[in-house]
């Protein structure tokens, strides 16, 4: 039990780090060829954030592990709502843009309920699998997105800039491969260990996503919280959590779907219900008490509610 739980920890190392050095050696590539900080910002910095997610998702998809899909998308998505934000909510209140507020929050919310319609095939039933048809509609929607943030950006470029970096050809092609290497083998580490703890201890793959492999890919957006949060710097902290769980249904699940159909396990309705509560909660939640604002307990309901899911999910198990 201790060797797959060594290499899965490992695999997470190869994920986020492979990221990283992905995105420096992109960006120091781009800036090469004049590319804007905002360009890169949209397409590199913001790929490299969610390739953990998505090089786990398409080998799960890929080798038929449909369960480890899902669970990776919908479980990070959950960890991103209930407890980055219920952490660094904890930390300082969140001030919430109105963008965030009146657009990028309820997309959010589209984009659950329209997971939750398309996987479950209510005009076909007993089918409940997320087709190829259902990954352009996501990637169409993804790039619909695009544009929307490129164009709130484009009035303000230092929202999202990219790392300032001055490689020599060996460094930016050494990242870039170094990087993409730690992505390919640290996906099969985490997807290969994780199936062998689920059969190791009896449980199902969809709880191993949901808990392990969702907070491990979830690491990044923690850390860069929780800095932020202690640091003050927390102005568009919602925004990036709730661009993140848009990101994570439009172009991972639209990519892995349109890699292979995946087959969707009713079960994670569970879940489903659970995410777009939670996202429809943190509307609410920006008319009550201070505006705009998510306050203190605020935060700490989300996190409990978390806590409270995650025993319930654990006791159903045993």
């Amino acid at each position: 039990m201790l060797i797959p739980i060594l290499w899965l920890t490992l695999g997470l190392i190869f994920l986020i780090k492979g990221a990283d050095w992905l995105v420096d050696g992109a960006s120091a590539l781009a800036k090469k060829f004049n590319v804007s900080d905002l360009a890169i910002g949209l397409t590199i910095v913001a790929f490299g954030t969610s390739a953990p997610e998505l090089v786990v998702n398409v080998m799960g998809s890929i080798e038929g592990h449909h369960e480890i899909v899902f669970a990776n998308i919908i479980g990070s998505n959950n960890f991103n709502l209930l407890v980055i934000l219920g952490i660094s909510g904890l930390i300082t209140p969140l001030v919430v843009q109105s963008s965030t507020v009146w657009k990028e929050i309820p997309l959010s919310l589209f984009a659950a309920v329209l997971l939750f319609f398309l996987a479950n095939d209510f005009w076909t039933p007993e089918t409940f699998t997320l087709s190829r048809l259902d990954g352009l509609i996501f990637l169409l929607l993804f790039a619909g997105f695009l544009f929307y943030v490129y164009k709130q950006l484009s009035n303000d470029p230092a929202d999202l800039e990219s790392p300032k970096l001055q490689y020599s050809q060996l460094k930016i092609w050494s990242s870039i491969f170094i990087g993409l290497a730690g992505l390919v083998i640290g996906g099969r580490l985490v997807v290969n260990n994780a199936i062998e703890i689920a059969t190791i201890m009896g449980v199902s793959e969809k709880i191993i996503g949901l808990t392990i492999i969702a907070a491990g890919t979830s690491l990044p957006e923690l850390a860069t919280s929780i800095v932020a949060a202690m640091r003050k710097n927390v102005d568009i902290a919602v925004g990036n959590i709730v661009g993140s769980n848009i990101f994570n249904i439009f172009l991972i699940l639209g990519i892995s779907s349109l890699v292979s159909p995946v087959h969707y396990n009713p079960s994670f309705n569970h879940e489903m219900y659970l995410l777009g509560g939670g996202t429809l909660l943190l509307f609410i939640g920006m008319f009550t008490g201070q505006k705009k604002k998510l306050d203190r307990w605020e935060a700490a309901l989300l996190l409990l509610i978390f806590l409270g899911y995650t025993g319930y999910l654990v006791a159903s198990e045993l």
